[in-house]
């Protein structure tokens, strides 16, 4: 069925028609065509967004590791299923077949089982990108568990918070990490993280770095004799298409992160039909999406859309600066990679050093590069475009989130014609509005709205963990009957998609999305500080960075201002990570409120991008007079 791979631009319109007219008709012939399922379903859809409730193929049964490993060892069980890049180039690659992996995936299964691990329990994975995070992924799945990953950049505190949240039994986690030429001793964090965790039952620890590390009588474990004992199959748990596969947690713009909770079926039919219509995958193609499967990237394009058609997916444990700035060119001429997927600020970081870094590198192998996390920038666009790709090789510019599970709005390469910084066109399947402030929809081109989708997809977010209530007042309570994503768009006089940015408190930081709020509590909590605000400013290489201004208890405060600010800076990377640092902090007297007590926050906007040319009217603030001081200390 030619539904499965567009190669044109005249059958997307086709497709995407068919799509919109029929859903239900149209996923149900990808799914029956393309997936292993052991029961069908008794219904395609039913949902309300009022509610919000969403149910896809509804009584259907399957395991989705069946579907990313078992069926694909008749016919290319020697083929390498994940092409993992040590983060040191003298390191050897491993390359994992599919049989190998479904030895792996059914070994770490049984150590899980052995642990006392059920269906339906949550274990909480803090690994570095090596092999085990990608097998303990599966190992959850093949067992009915449901996996919460949390990105091993995350401080002690915040690994705590997720894994409280959703109550996770067990954690496992490594030795430590290589970062480029830093080691990252995770365990210290993990202990220190399970101070405050008492229904962690135990840790299991992989060997990376191979340090002396304390481990706890009774509860910690080293991870590789419990593997070699198992045995080497394990059968997969039957699962309702319903049930739930994952929790990923994503920042708020306000309190605590949200843990979005993602379903087998849809989720696995959604990433593995975007998986390979975006990328233009064929069968003897190696792609790398360079991301860490702490995010959903990751996820959906690390491991479940790459493993369900049977892919080689490429797993890099370095960075792109390390041993120099020409590595990841190294790994796309090394392992002949077709698809390259990564992050605007890996582009523009690279774009900084010396084009000799990419010249001494045959990228002739490339044949589609991707960009994820937010919108690039157009000169940006232009560098990947002629330098990386040559010319040769078509950009998709994809835009979604962690909520969506999957990619939303895309171009397809070889077939959607590409402008700079425009995402182009929806999806299959996807029907986006644009929405006023009033809740209108927004007909026509050339219109600027709040981007909505009206009609659920496959791999939407069922709930947040714990908070359904959060759920709907989030993405469902601002426009009736539709989703809401948070995010601006512009739609162009040929139907185009350009997003525009978040519309709420969280900044968009080297591709992370950062609620201000959690910055700023952990902040607050400075003895020396009284208040604070956070809000981002353009950044030549992140995007954006984040711009503090911060209250003192005492006007006075006689502590040098520098070591504040450093303190400040360490306290948010104890309580959140080291991604939300401060770039630039502005001690002040006040903040400009409204008299409700308000922080006019696009004033300081305004400020911190050094835009203080219409401000707007201050005359109906609380405090007019403080927006004169800031600007006039801003740094």
């Amino acid at each position: 069925m030619s539904n499965y791979h567009i190669k044109h631009l005249e059958e997307y319109f086709q497709v995407y028609r068919k799509s919109v007219r029929n859903p239900e008709a149209f996923w149900e012939e990808i799914a029956e065509e393309h997936f292993v399922w052991r029961k069908k379903w008794n219904n395609v859809l039913s949902w309300d967004f009022s509610k919000p409730e969403i149910k896809w193929f509804e009584g259907a049964k399957l395991n989705i590791t069946e579907n990313c490993i078992d069926r694909h060892l008749p016919t290319r069980g020697d083929k390498t299923a994940i092409l993992f890049e040590p983060n040191d180039p003298n390191e050897e690659a491993q390359h994992i077949t599919y049989r190998d992996l479904h030895e792996r995936v059914c070994r770490m299964a049984n150590v899980l089982l052995d642990q006392g691990v059920k269906k339906g329990d949550r274990v909480c994975i803090y690994l570095p990108m090596i092999p085990e995070l990608a097998v303990a992924v599966l190992a959850c799945a093949r067992i009915g568990a449901i996996h919460s990953v949390v990105f091993a950049g995350f401080s002690s505190s915040a690994l705590a918070a997720r894994i409280n949240d959703s109550d996770c039994k067990i954690v496992l986690t490594s030795d430590g990490s290589y970062r480029g030429s830093k080691t990252i001793d995770l365990k210290g964090i993990v202990d220190k993280a399970l101070d405050n965790c008492p229904g962690v039952k135990s840790v299991l620890v992989a060997k990376r770095i191979n340090t002396d590390i304390p481990m706890k009588d009774g509860r910690d474990h080293w991870l590789q004799p419990l593997l070699d004992e198992a045995y080497a199959d394990c059968v997969a748990e039957i699962m309702d298409a319903e049930d739930p596969l994952f929790i990923l947690y994503t920042s708020g713009s306000t309190g605590k992160p949200k843990g979005m909770v993602h379903t087998t079926g849809g989720y696995m039919v959604y990433s593995a039909y975007t998986f390979k219509n975006v990328f233009q995958y064929r069968e003897e193609d190696v792609y790398w999406c360079t991301a860490d499967i702490g995010w959903i990237t990751g996820h959906s394009y690390i491991v479940y859309g790459p493993l369900a058609n049977g892919a080689t997916t490429v797993m890099f444990e370095g960075v792109p600066s390390y041993p120099d700035f020409g590595r990841f060119w190294e790994v796309v001429e090394k392992h002949k990679v077709t698809q390259f997927y990564t992050a605007p600020t890996a582009i523009r970081a690279l774009a900084k050093e010396n084009l000799e870094f990419i010249d001494k590198y045959d990228l002739s192998s490339l044949k589609v590069l991707g960009s994820v996390g937010e919108p690039i920038n157009e000169e940006a666009w232009h560098w990947y475009n002629t330098n990386v790709g040559k010319k040769n090789s078509p950009i998709v510019d994809t835009w979604w989130q962690t909520e969506t599970g999957g990619i939303m709005i895309t171009p397809i390469p070889y077939v959607t014609p590409t402008t700079p910084t425009y995402a182009t066109l929806p999806f299959i399947g996807i029907q986006p509005a644009l929405m006023d402030e009033e809740g209108k929809e927004l007909k026509g081109k050339q219109v600027s709205g709040r981007l909505c989708i009206k009609y659920p997809w496959p791999s939407i977010a069922r709930t947040i963990w714990g908070d359904h209530d959060r759920y709907r007042d989030t993405y469902f309570s601002a426009y009736k009957d539709m989703y809401f994503s948070g995010d601006g768009a512009f739609r162009d006089a040929v139907g185009y998609y350009r997003i525009t940015g978040r519309v709420d408190d969280v900044v968009i930081v080297s591709g992370h999305n950062l609620g201000t709020a959690p910055i700023e509590d952990s902040i607050n909590e400075h003895p020396a500080v009284a208040e604070s605000a956070i809000v981002g400013f353009p950044h030549d290489i992140k995007g954006n960075a984040l711009y503090g201004y911060v209250i003192l208890k005492e006007v006075g405060e006689s502590r040098n201002r520098e070591n504040l600010a450093k303190e400040i800076n360490q306290q948010i990377t104890e309580h959140i990570g080291p991604i939300a640092k401060l770039d630039k902090i502005q001690f002040v007297s006040g903040l400009p409120k409204t008299r409700s007590g308000k922080i006019m926050r696009r004033i300081l906007r305004k400020i911190a991008s050094k835009d203080t040319s219409n401000l707007g009217d201050t005359s109906t603030l609380l405090n007019p007079e403080v927006v004169e001081e800031i600007i006039n200390g801003a740094l």
